[in-house]
């Protein structure tokens, strides 16, 4: 589905029984690298430094691209046989025939990311950045942007998306001087999935003067529900950076929730309900120098009193990354 909940395409899953094997018998590998979306972040900001435009192709049977180099077993799910044929029997071969690929035709494989590709002569920039079946790439010059997409498709069994506007769940913006990335229409239906859309808003996601604890003598709240809004607030904070700490302050108690972080945890997502159009800015009038800041809140754990260290991460005026963890040492000061 697209941004607005639209079907654009139907998707089938191939889907491994990776219970049923044994490592030297059935497999030998499972590395097949995958996109980080701190990578994506960065390719915006790269965007934003060079000034072009984002595009987009999806391959068609992704899998039905690899060349596979071993025997793969394949059998259809149950509850679905064909009666004609009833006896028919797939990600890594594809990532490697696309390498392959792009190395012969003059691109230089990212050292830190492995799924980015880059092209570069005296006077073009070509990037091109893989997640399984979906590139998303960019250049310097539209000339190009259009005869690379014409040589992929003609290797491959590709479809030309056009300028990238949603991907991974992530809405994107690219307007003539500035892109803009958000996750509104997910923050949407966190709201809703929780029941929180029609409560009072909060301007900011945890009280200042808030300092969660264990709480053993609590009443405790189910588990599995706890855990369903840590896990759904968790990907939101990757276009987020706001609720990253008291989304971790609040993980912690997963084992053994109670009220009090039951209601801390409220609270953030009716924050979210009321700033859902909150995006992240990316300026073309930016640079590529790369700066990061760092703060430590100080023994504030009023369980172990283990510090929590916080960094944001950018190139130029681009804000690429940011993290929230708790230390596991605990620092003593002698003042």
């Amino acid at each position: 589905m697209d941004e607005n909940g639209v079907i654009v395409r139907n998707k089938v899953r191939l889907v491994a029984q990776g219970f049923k094997q044994i490592k030297g018998i059935d497999f030998d590998e499972t590395f097949a690298p995958v996109a980080r979306l701190e990578f994506i972040q960065i390719l915006l900001a790269l965007a934003c430094v060079w000034k072009f435009k984002l595009f987009q192709m999806d391959v068609k049977s992704v899998f039905l691209n690899g060349i596979l180099n071993e025997e793969v077993y394949v059998e259809q799910f149950k509850g679905f046989q064909d009666p004609r044929y009833p006896n028919d029997q797939a990600p890594k071969a594809w990532h490697e025939r696309l390498t392959s690929y792009l190395l012969k035709k003059g691109f230089m494989r990212g050292g830190a990311d492995r799924t980015l590709f880059i092209r570069r002569n005296d006077e073009v920039f070509l990037v091109a950045q893989i997640y399984v079946d979906d590139i998303v790439f960019g250049f310097t010059s539209s000339e190009c942007a259009l005869d690379f997409s014409k040589e992929v498709k003609n290797e491959f069994e590709m479809s030309m998306v056009g300028e990238l506007t949603y991907f991974l769940g992530f809405q994107v913006k690219q307007l003539k001087d500035e892109i803009f990335l958000s996750q509104s229409k997910y923050a949407r239906e966190l709201v809703k999935k929780f029941g929180l859309q029609s409560t009072k808003h909060f301007r900011t996601p945890m009280s200042t003067n808030l300092k969660l604890s264990k709480d053993e003598s609590g009443k405790r709240v189910e588990e599995t529900l706890y855990r369903s809004m840590i896990g759904s607030l968790l990907y939101f904070t990757t276009s987020t950076p706001g609720i990253a700490f008291s989304v971790e302050v609040c993980a912690r108690y997963q084992a053994c929730p109670n009220e009090s972080h039951l209601i801390a945890l409220k609270h953030i997502i009716r924050y979210i309900a009321g700033t859902l159009e909150l995006c992240i800015w990316y300026p073309f009038d930016t640079h590529s120098d790369v700066a990061c800041y760092i703060d430590t809140d100080w023994a504030r754990n009023v369980d172990d009193r283990k510090n929590t260290s916080s960094g944001c991460f950018y190139v130029g005026n681009c804000l690429v990354a940011w993290i929230s963890k708790k230390q596991n040492f605990v620092s003593f000061s002698i003042a």
